[in-house]
């Protein structure tokens, strides 16, 4: 299912897709948790980012897994990649939770837990961001390697 379209390998395609979205997305959860003033504002962007890009990591892999078939084992690139769902979902779930918090503050309604539960997710949030930020990065430079690692050493050493 998750092969071809025209031709054409659906893994790259879709793997650009998450590789902006999700760093896009723990960045914009990083600011959110620093900066509660923007959780109103721009969390819902951050949240749909998250969101778009969780939604197509298991196409990601099913394409992956597909595109296996036709060029080989890319080594440690498929471990890595199917461990990424493992750190886009909470980070979904702190942004969402952040989110929820700031439109909470704007309507004058408190947080249940208080401010020191605020906090306590908002840290959460940074180590989530950090993490994922940490996994997308092993995970799309295993890949590269995969892909380019030969073509390009070759190249540069044939000179």
């Amino acid at each position: 299912m998750f092969d071809l379209i025209n031709g054409l390998p659906v893994h790259p395609l879709v793997v650009h897709a998450v590789v902006v979205l999700l760093p896009l997305a723990a960045l914009g959860t990083l600011a959110i948790a620093v900066r509660p003033a923007w959780r109103g504002r721009y969390g819902h962007l951050v949240v749909a980012a998250a969101l778009v890009a969780t939604a197509l990591l298991p196409v990601a892999t099913s394409s992956g897994e597909a595109l296996e078939r036709h060029v080989g084992d890319p080594g440690q690139h498929a471990a890595l990649g199917e461990q990424l769902i493992w750190f886009a979902l909470p980070l979904l779930v702190l942004a969402t939770a952040l989110t929820w918090s700031g439109r909470r503050a704007a309507a004058g309604r408190t947080t249940p837990g208080g401010p020191r539960a605020l906090r306590a997710v908002a840290a959460l949030g940074i180590v989530a961001a950090l993490a994922a930020g940490v996994q997308i990065y092993r995970v799309g430079d295993s890949g590269a390697r995969a892909a380019w690692g030969d073509q390009v050493t070759s190249s540069t050493t044939a000179r």
